[in-house]
């Protein structure tokens, strides 16, 4: 009898066989502690809006549609939803779409004719605006692209999705009146074919309103927008505060509970120099105000600046600058993290849907900057040095359920926004910023960020050092408008001229001692770039304070 082989009846693993990685949108985030109780007032996290007639909420549980796996941020596709249980008597006003490289974490608004005067109605027809069908790429069936066709007086705020070419019914979502509507523009990219794919030109973006700021009515409905062939696909509209009512705004105790979940913690580089203080400790500490033609009087700051010119413009006659005294301008220049305070402006935003928390620091000083070349990487002297600096991180919360869904980071004259889902968090909800080495400039993560074009730029170095500025600690709301009286901005607020001298350096100096350090081919790249630079970067001025920036009565620079 020859020898048996045992079969087993077990699946025998293949070790060479590649494990399919699970795409982050497959995973649905959440904020790492759950929302606390707020406390009591009139309409913030109550769950729905009003916009004057047209009753609106917001919804985030979604089923799939439709998905690709390839395209679009990191060439790993986007996925399709429709929005899931919808409350009662509210119908669904869109579809989200999402690109798969980071965990699900949207919403969409849902609508309710509040006082039966006909504020939704539903469309004509659909319109097939593009389907997969003929696409060469990993995609999980077909996808086709509705757009509801309006009655006349109403607009279209989003799109419908579907599996299958049979047009969808009219009554699944409906148009909404003209003047619950505003203008939009395209926000993030979304998703889009490879550029090596040619069949079926689209791409994909979520929207906002084109006209954002404090006094705004603009609504993101949370939706996207499918444009072909590079042009819109549809004239699809975002939504509007009809009557411009702030009830869904925080009263100043629901303002003080939102700083104490979500105030960021700032991470400071560990060989940073210059740290924060408050603008009490800068005064009592020696900083004068100079006025020109009088260059030779300055005078003492009181400790709230009560002194200083109020209002007006920045018209260059006067300016800070640090204490005359050698040591003590160097004492000054590095602050005081102990004594710093985070200045903070509440404002409405979207129609008054969300809240903007703008979190400002102010630095005695910016610090020299340092600059990669190639391989080379050189200290730029007096670049980039100014007395006085003015940075800020913004939170981003829905005034629907209080919930945190982005943060914006200033970086110089520009900054990001991350979504909630892409930020680290620390002590429950409270997300990390980090503050580059001299320059302050805010970033979500540690690491290099280059000011440049690849090869040549200003270092922006972060790192999570053993010293960080706790936001919620020591705060304080100077400007809260849509509250009235309940917060009085201090004096030195209304200071709208600049917190520190025009710095007199001579910059062809500057430069001729950096390219001493490098190679011949390099000196003319590196003269090019740095004539290019910003004065505010340069250092050559010194900035003017947070009332002046255009993110005050604005959206922020992005």
């Amino acid at each position: 009898m020859g020898n048996q082989i045992a079969v087993s009846s077990f699946p025998i693993s293949n070790p060479f066989k590649k494990k399919i990685k699970p795409l982050p949108v497959e995973t649905t985030f959440k904020l790492p502690s759950p929302l606390p109780s707020w406390p009591k007032g009139e309409g913030f996290a109550s769950q729905i809006i009003d916009l004057g007639g047209l009753q609106v909420c917001q919804v985030s549980t979604f089923s799939k549609v439709w998905a690709t796996k390839e395209g679009g941020p990191d060439n790993l596709g986007a996925t399709f939803y429709e929005p899931s249980s919808i409350p009662d008597g509210f119908f669904l006003l869109g579809f989200y779409s999402q690109s798969n490289n980071r965990p699900l974490s949207g919403w969409v608004l849902a609508g309710k004719d509040a006082k039966n005067e006909s504020a939704l109605k539903e469309p004509i027809a659909y319109t097939l605006v593009w389907s997969s069908d003929s696409l060469k790429i990993k995609q999980d069936g077909v996808g086709y692209i509705w757009l509801p066709t309006p009655p006349d007086g109403y607009k279209a705020v989003g799109h419908v999705v579907t599996s299958s070419p049979e047009k969808p019914a009219l009554d699944k979502i409906p148009c909404v009146r003209s003047d619950f509507t505003d203008s939009y523009e395209n926000d993030d990219w979304i998703w889009g074919p490879r550029k090596d794919i040619t069949a079926n030109d689209i791409n994909v973006y979520s929207t906002r309103p084109l006209v954002r700021g404090i006094q705004a009515m603009g609504i993101p409905t949370g939706t996207f927008i499918a444009q072909t062939n590079g042009a819109a696909g549809s004239n699809l509209a975002c939504l509007k505060n009809a009557k411009a009512n702030r009830n869904a705004m925080p009263n100043s105790n629901q303002v003080k509970a939102l700083i104490q979940a979500y105030s960021p913690h700032i991470y400071f580089h560990p060989d940073e120099n210059y740290f924060p203080s408050s603008v009490t400790w800068f005064f009592e500490n020696g900083a004068l105000l100079y006025m020109k033609g009088q260059e030779s009087k300055p005078i003492a700051i009181n400790n709230t600046g009560s002194n200083l010119p109020q209002g007006g413009e920045n018209d260059y006659a006067y300016w800070i600058d640090l204490p005359i005294s050698n040591e003590e301008k160097e004492r000054v220049k590095k602050g005081d993290l102990q004594d710093a305070y985070a200045y903070l402006h509440v404002k409405p935003m979207f129609g008054a849907t969300f809240t903007d928390i703008a979190i400002w620091t102010f630095y005695p000083f910016n610090g020299p900057a340092k600059a990669k070349v190639e391989f080379f990487n050189v200290s730029l002297g007096k670049i980039g040095e100014h007395i006085g600096d003015w940075e800020h991180v913004t939170l981003r919360i829905s005034n629907f359920n209080g919930e945190l869904k982005g943060v914006y980071f200033a970086q110089h004259s520009k900054g990001v926004w991350v979504d909630a889902s892409e930020l680290e968090f620390e002590s429950g909800n409270k997300p990390v910023a980090y503050s580059s080495l001299h320059g302050h400039a805010s970033y979500p993560k540690p690491g290099l960020v280059l000011q440049g074009n690849g090869h040549i730029g200003i270092r922006n170095d972060t790192a999570k050092g053993k010293i960080f500025m706790d936001t919620g600690k020591k705060f304080s709301v100077v400007n809260a408008d849509y509250l009235g009286s309940v917060y009085e901005e201090p004096p030195w607020l209304n200071y709208k001229r600049k917190w520190g001298p025009k710095i007199s350096y001579n910059i062809e100096d500057e430069i001729k001692k950096v390219e001493k350090v490098l190679p011949g081919k390099l000196k003319s790249a590196f003269d090019k770039f740095v004539r290019s630079i910003p004065k505010e970067v340069l250092g050559e001025e010194g900035p003017t304070g947070p009332k002046v920036k255009d993110n005050w009565l604005g959206d922020e620079t992005d």
